[in-house]
């Protein structure tokens, strides 16, 4: 087994950092919008600084044309979901703005979008390569089945850990393959789930004390994020996965189940 070295622990983290630029960016337009609260709605003034830095990400090069089509992407879905929970009262956007639709200020989409520029980001920066991938129908299926569940339960029973259970057993032999200096290194696809999903919630946590959105039980006071929702932030991050990893198949032709090529892993 290789030993990993500060060396490798210094340039993975940087490479980490780097992937978060977006949100990291976001998260600080939100820590100073009130500063410009007199002049303009702090959702509407989130607008344009989304806009501005999804811009600014592109045109510097930073993402390439092939991520902020995924982002859109990701937007669309997000603000779809984001629709319909405020509608149902999952959570709300109590400040006025403009630039709301049925109570959702657009801006709230950028945030699914800056988890879709993390992973766009790190599969670049770190080669990020996978290995016994379930197959196209399986991954997608997994991946609808999720998405619906958000909208579903509320009319049906949540089975969101049914199809926990259909991740656990076509992910179960799925590997990431990552590269820091030139070194390979493993992680069980589903670990990477968790851990994603996990700091997801731990932004979420930011996003609230700062306003981004609250829930039912943060009106009278900021208080932590639902543990809950570390399982469906953790969910939202395979369907992010999943049409992440479609997409690069889909671009590169990559036969299924065969994305590593040329590199032997190093264990």
């Amino acid at each position: 087994m290789s030993k990993i070295s500060t060396r490798h622990i210094i340039t993975f983290v940087s490479q980490q950092a780097l992937s978060c630029l977006f949100p990291v960016l976001v998260f600080t337009m939100l820590a100073i919008s009130h500063l410009f609260a007199a002049v303009i709605p702090r959702y509407d003034f989130m607008l344009i600084a989304c806009i501005l830095i999804q811009a600014a990400l592109y045109y510097t090069k930073i993402e390439t044309k092939d991520e902020v089509l995924v982002i859109c992407i990701f937007h669309l879905l997000g603000l779809m979901m984001e629709l319909f929970k405020v509608h149902y009262g999952s959570w709300a956007y109590p400040e006025f703005a403009y630039t709301k639709l049925l109570g959702v200020p657009l801006y709230s989409g950028f945030m699914y979008a800056s988890v879709a520029s993390y992973m766009c980001q790190a599969w670049r920066r770190l080669d990020l390569q996978i290995i016994h991938w379930p197959g196209h129908y399986t991954a997608c299926l997994i991946g609808a089945l999720i998405y619906l569940n958000f909208f579903s339960n509320h009319f049906v029973p949540d089975v969101r850990y049914l199809i926990g259970l259909l991740i656990l057993y076509f992910f179960r032999q799925s590997v990431v393959i990552f590269y820091v200096n030139k070194k390979a290194f493993r992680m069980p696809t589903i670990l990477s789930f968790l851990l994603i999903g996990f700091f997801i919630w731990l932004a979420e946590n930011v996003a609230t004390l700062l306003g981004a959105w609250k829930y039912a039980y943060q009106h009278n006071g900021w208080a932590m994020v639902n543990y809950q929702k570390i399982s469906s932030w953790g969910f939202l991050v395979i369907v992010s996965f999943i049409i992440v990893a479609e997409l690069k198949m889909l671009k590169q032709s990559i036969p299924q189940a065969k994305l590593i090529t040329g590199k032997e892993p190093v264990y």
